[in-house]
């Protein structure tokens, strides 16, 4: 079914058309539709569920601990010109009045979340900036003074950074392995807001209403991730520490079936999670806007990039959301909704060709006959039966709600269809030798026999029938009738009086076919109501989904009826 790829085609593209108009980027058609089979979305909290925007809010001291210059090392940590975002928020509480000459640096990690610096003419010793449960992992408990002050910090949504000092100076040998530096205490506590997006609720709710699961993951405290997820919407009493992940796959996934939110998400686990999640089956989508989100946006199915992201993260991404507005993935869902929906349906009309025309190949090779078409008369069912009216089918606005099964939904009303108009073409044939019908009325017959039936098709395929359907319908009809009465066209399609006798045998036939469209269709409805009825109850009790191979509408929705 040739046409079918490029209806496929025509369909992603307009898709991708309409979706930059509300500024989303398509970098591959095939990310049109794939959102929309899409049942768990990962979200990096920094930059999707909140604006990206740090704003500095205040520091907290550590009990008594004191060492002079520690403001001077926040100041050094604001101008460096390798700062990330969080650290670039220190310029203007604490800016740089003098150079700082630097002895020793290691430098800002995602995986390892600190940074660290002593100064050779500055503050004495070695300052370390970073998470406090990476900084601290042993004094960061319940029972500690900083692990209290931390947690109750985390609880309010803020983000929290430690900075910590050391007597000593950062050795060569530390630098080289990136290992904090010895004797270290915690300082002061800093704390930093961000501005939770006014659609992130809005638009998660929808997810939800829709069946999809939303799975929050961060690089920062879990208590802090759960306070802006629930803030958002999202039931989870508190964040699941990453740290305490499971080394095994499958014990992985376990986890993230059970759990709703993480803290302290390296990039490798967020890239783990991912690939844990497809283990189950789950057609995952990934959100992000940082470099340590890149490999995990990389490894989903589909990979959304904020345009405020890094460079590399929008590469690999597979839609990129050009104003940062996560309110436009419901757009993206109904998008892809109408084009799977839309060629499901257009995929029956292709396929029933196909199965139809394999039958009369293998059919009148066993029996020896003639091939009841010219190839220029085939042009006509294929145009006005399929093509063209499958061209607007494919663009009509359809917002069904995909369920699994495309291809068995498909083929289970396409090949029965088929060998039904098969059937009718061969008993038209065998009746129109017997009654001794010539050759070229013969061909007329069995033209509009198939015109007919292929309408009739497209009719049943089309329901419920619209005032848009209809005039596509109408539209087709007037065609077949003009070819049939306009002189010039009949004589280019070699087209005929049937004959009297061909004629009473070619209504009989074509009653009888129609008559078998229809029970077919009537089966093929019942057929797809207890399938989708059984995925849907599987998939509501959380039994473990089929992945799509193909990628591009491996499966899609059932058109309703």
């Amino acid at each position: 079914p040739l046409g079918l790829v490029l209806m496929t085609s025509i369909a992603f593209a307009v898709g991708a058309a309409k979706l930059a108009s509300r500024q989303v980027l398509v970098n591959e058609l095939p990310a049109v539709e794939g959102l929309a089979r899409v049942d768990v979305v990962c979200l990096d909290k920094t930059g999707t569920l909140t604006a990206g925007e740090i704003e500095f809010d205040a520091v907290h001291p550590v009990g008594d601990a004191a060492a002079p210059g520690w403001d001077e090392a926040l100041a050094w940590y604001g101008a460096d010109p390798a700062a990330n975002a969080t650290a670039r928020c220190l310029r203007d509480p604490y800016p740089l009045e003098a150079p700082v000459a630097v002895g020793s640096v290691i430098p800002f990690s995602s995986a390892r979340k600190w940074s660290a610096v002593s100064f050779s003419d500055g503050p004495s010793g070695a300052w370390v900036l970073g998470a406090p449960e990476m900084v601290f992992p042993e004094g960061t408990g319940d029972g500690t003074e900083l692990g209290s002050l931390v947690a109750e910090l985390a609880a309010t949504g803020r983000r929290t950074l430690v900075l910590g000092h050391s007597p000593h100076p950062i050795s060569d040998e530390q630098a080289e392995a990136e290992r904090i530096p010895d004797d270290l205490v915690p300082i002061v506590v800093l704390t930093f807001r961000e501005q939770v997006r006014p659609d992130a609720a809005q638009t998660l709710a929808y997810f939800r209403e829709q069946g999809v699961g939303i799975r929050v993951i961060s690089g920062d405290n879990p208590r802090t991730v759960a306070a802006i997820a629930r803030e958002v919407g999202v039931d989870a009493p508190e964040g699941f520490d990453a740290r305490q992940l499971p080394e095994d796959d499958e014990a992985l996934a376990d986890v993230l079936e059970t759990y709703h939110v993480f803290g302290r998400v390296t990039p490798e686990q967020k890239k783990r999670m991912v690939t844990a999640l497809q283990s189950r089956g789950h057609t995952v989508a990934m959100t992000g806007d940082g470099v340590n989100d890149a490999l995990a946006i990389k490894t989903a199915d589909i990979g959304i990039a904020m345009n405020s992201g890094a460079a590399a993260t929008k590469a690999v991404a597979r839609l990129v959301l050009l104003d940062g507005q996560f309110s436009h993935l419901p757009d993206v869902v109904a998008e892809g909704r109408q084009v799977i929906a839309n060629i499901e349906r257009v995929s029956m009309l292709f396929l029933t060709k196909t199965a139809y025309i394999f039958v009369l190949s293998i059919v009148f090779g066993i029996l020896m006959l003639q091939f009841p078409f010219l190839p220029r008369q085939l042009s006509i069912t294929d145009g006005l039966t399929i093509g063209i009216p499958a061209f607007f089918l494919a663009l009509m606005p359809n917002r069904q709600r995909y369920i699994p099964g495309f291809l068995r939904r498909s083929l289970s009303f396409a090949i029965p269809a088929g060998v039904v108009v098969g059937a009718g073409l061969t008993l038209y044939t065998l009746g129109a030798q017997s009654l001794g019908v010539d050759e070229q009325q013969m061909r007329t017959g069995a033209t509009i026999l198939l015109a007919i039936v292929g309408i009739w098709i497209l009719t049943v395929l089309s329901r419920p029938i619209n005032r848009y359907k209809g005039l596509v319908i109408g539209a087709m009809f007037i065609g077949l009738v003009l070819i049939f009465s306009v002189p010039l066209a009949t004589e280019f399609f070699q087209l005929v009086d049937p004959g009297e006798d061909a004629a009473y045998l070619l209504t009989v036939v074509i009653v009888a076919t129609i008559g078998g469209i229809e029970i077919v269709r009537f089966i093929h409805r019942r057929f797809v109501a207890r399938d989708t009825a059984a995925r849907t109850a599987g998939l509501s009790a959380g039994q473990p989904r089929r992945r799509g191979r193909s990628g591009s509408l491996a499966e899609a929705t059932t058109p309703r009826e």
